[in-house]
């Protein structure tokens, strides 16, 4: 039986318009139902939008709406832009469809009718712009945590979800199931907060108070809280409880973000497993994306348009930025300035370049068709076949596991790695001095190799990657040969038609040219001069790095401890990894500002900062003699 795969966005509420954080799940969701389909599985990717509550009423009221009419608008929003940066998926829900509405009627009145929901009276704070009560406990100064505003004291009569009483089950479940929710940070905090009584859930608003909701079943006074209608989609979509699609994909992966956790890791096992129905397969939570370092706010202006960056950047430059700049769990930023460099760095050198330059030489060479296919490999192509099958099995390692920049790093690594093959090789001099069957082996080798990457960069960059492989002659795509059995295959295919003479696929950017020019001029009248009492409060010192490795979140830092003679081992957090291998660091004294205030580098605290010097190559560490005393002081 073939093997399925079902992954869910949030349903995204509609009270505002898409942005880079939704644009960022959504494209992660299509990434995934891609990567899982060229691993020959049957998928299904569900997205869509959340359209009752308070804060739909009140946005509707301040558009001069009423609540449909907004809903549908906003919705159709969110619809009409996954198309635009290549999202493909298999269904878009919406809480308004009469299947949901009944679906969430059904499972009320199943969990009501099994004695799990109970009326009661309530007294507590209550954020409308959270939608839900808060504890005492659970304010910061008397104060929304996420708001930052004073919550409304409400005390209503309301229906009541059970949730206690499967709180020690969900703990058991969670603990024998390391899996069941990644990554691992996210797992503690579920567990942390159920160490604490959690209560019971309400689940219901008085009509009095609000009518725009899914009604009760059992009360007609009464609509479902948002939260108990919300969740339900991941199953009404496929037709729970007897539809094909529920039976064939289900259970699913939910992809999520930070703010939404205790929902989807306490309210909804819990609510399934009080219907009797079978738990989700994995929940896989990301972090923020913040813009140049701060959070994203209506109120700071910086909230990021998708539509604007994929007009500017092109949608596959963008999909990959997101992809290859967030690593799962951890907060990303968003700049034009890294999305420009990143795009540059992977897409226009190494792997634009890469393609161009092959089809190039093989136009050159043998006007485009490669003839000779009895291959005969020497080391050195032995050695690039195995790196290129470890590169990839890391890459199909990471990608199961939802983590997408480690994956885009293993394969970036094979990229560089054929770079270096064809300096290495020479072809030009192979050509000169006429030893063409070893030519053709050389091109064929790298020729396989791209056919590889390009496959294996589908999930993220479709379009490019469709015509990487249509310009090399490749028309198994996608799906008809599973990645994983590409890995090991390094048998020529027929090219039926002569392969183009080049494909320019990632132009560069130089958006931020001009800009450049007139900060750095700037920053040179104002630097022409500087005191020399402000020159003396900087320390600085030789130190020797002891140790050195990657950052574990970030490619272009590395991290390194420095002995500067003080009795402790400073770790200093550099911005030098595309320019030294880790290794190549141990043992070097190199020139520390001593007297910076520590701070955390994404995640990693630094305690000084270690100087470089810009070259034509790149940077250089600036270096002291070997003799020089750790801790000696520059003057």
């Amino acid at each position: 039986m073939k093997k399925t795969f079902y992954v869910t966005t949030p349903i995204y509420y509609v009270n505002a318009k898409p942005h880079l954080g939704h644009a960022y799940t959504t494209v992660l969701a299509d990434t995934m139902n891609r990567f899982h389909k060229i691993l020959g599985e049957e998928t299904f990717f569900l997205t869509g939008t959340d359209e009752h509550g308070d804060k739909i009423v009140q946005a509707a009221q301040k558009a001069e709406k009423t609540p449909q009419e907004y809903v549908d608008e906003i919705s159709g929003l969110f619809k009409n832009l996954w198309p635009q940066l290549n999202i493909q998926f298999d269904k878009f829900i919406r809480t308004t469809d009469p299947d949901h509405k009944k679906c969430v009627q059904r499972i009320l009145q199943l969990v009501y009718d099994k004695g799990d929901i109970y009326f009661g009276e309530y007294g507590g704070y209550y954020c409308f712009g959270c939608e839900r009560f808060y504890t005492e406990k659970e304010l910061v100064d008397g104060l929304c945590p996420d708001h930052k505003k004073p919550p409304t004291y409400l005390h209503e009569e309301n229906y009541f979800f059970k949730m206690s009483k499967y709180q020690e089950w969900l703990i058991d479940y969670i603990k024998a199931n390391p899996d069941f929710i990644q990554p691992q940070a996210y797992r503690n905090e579920v567990l942390a907060i159920l160490k604490e009584d959690i209560g019971d859930l309400c689940i219901s608003r008085p009509k009095k108070r609000l009518k725009w909701g899914i009604e009760l079943p059992f009360d007609k006074n009464f609509v479902t809280y948002v939260w108990f209608d919300a969740l339900i989609n991941y199953i009404s979509a496929i037709g729970w409880p007897d539809g094909e699609k529920f039976k064939k994909f289900w259970p699913a992966y939910h992809i999520i973000a930070k703010d939404i956790l205790k929902p989807h890791a306490i309210f909804w096992p819990t609510m399934l497993k009080a219907a009797g129905i079978e738990l989700y397969r994995g929940l896989r939570v990301h972090g923020y994306w913040k813009v140049d370092e701060t959070k994203m706010s209506k109120s700071l202006g910086n909230v990021v348009d998708p539509l604007s960056m994929k007009d500017k950047y092109g949608v596959d430059g963008f999909r990959y930025f997101l992809m290859r700049e967030m690593h799962l769990g951890h907060d990303g930023n968003f700049s034009e300035k890294n999305l420009i460099e990143r795009f540059n760095s992977d897409l226009a050198n190494d792997i634009g370049n890469l393609f161009n330059r092959t089809l190039s030489m093989i136009s050159k060479y043998f006007g485009g068709i490669l003839e000779n296919k009895d291959l005969s490999f020497e080391p050195k192509d032995k050695d690039l076949i195995k790196l290129g099958e470890d590169s990839l099995k890391k890459y199909i390692e990471s990608f199961k596991g939802f983590k997408t920049a480690e994956g885009l790093e293993n394969l970036m690594v094979f990229v560089r790695s054929l770079n270096k093959y064809i300096d290495s090789s020479a072809p030009w001099t192979l050509y000169k001095e006429k030893k063409l069957e070893r030519l053709s082996t050389v091109l064929w080798l790298v020729l396989m190799s791209l056919k590889k990457v390009a496959y294996a960069l589908w999930p993220v960059i479709p379009e490019s990657s469709e015509k990487m492989l249509a310009s090399i002659g490749w028309e198994n795509m996608p799906n008809t040969i599973t990645l994983e059995d590409e890995i090991s295959n390094w048998t020529p295919w027929d090219i039926k038609e002569k392969l183009p003479k080049g494909l320019n696929l990632f132009p560069r950017k130089e958006v931020f040219k001009e800009q450049d020019i007139k900060e750095e001029k700037k920053g040179k009248e104002k630097q022409d001069y500087i005191d020399f009492e402000l020159f003396k409060k900087i320390d600085l010192r030789v130190g020797k790095i002891i140790e050195a490795k990657k950052h574990p979140n970030a490619d272009k830092l590395l991290c390194t401890k420095v002995d500067l003679g003080e009795g402790k081992i400073r770790s200093i957090v550099a911005g030098i990894a595309e320019y030294y291998d880790p290794t190549e660091l141990v043992g070097k004294n190199v020139v520390v500002v001593a007297n910076l205030a520590p701070r955390k580098i994404r995640g990693v605290l630094s305690e000084g900062m270690m100087l470089a010097i810009h070259t034509k190559q790149g940077l250089k560490v600036l270096t002291a003699e070997d003799d020089i005393e750790q801790g000696s002081k520059i003057s």
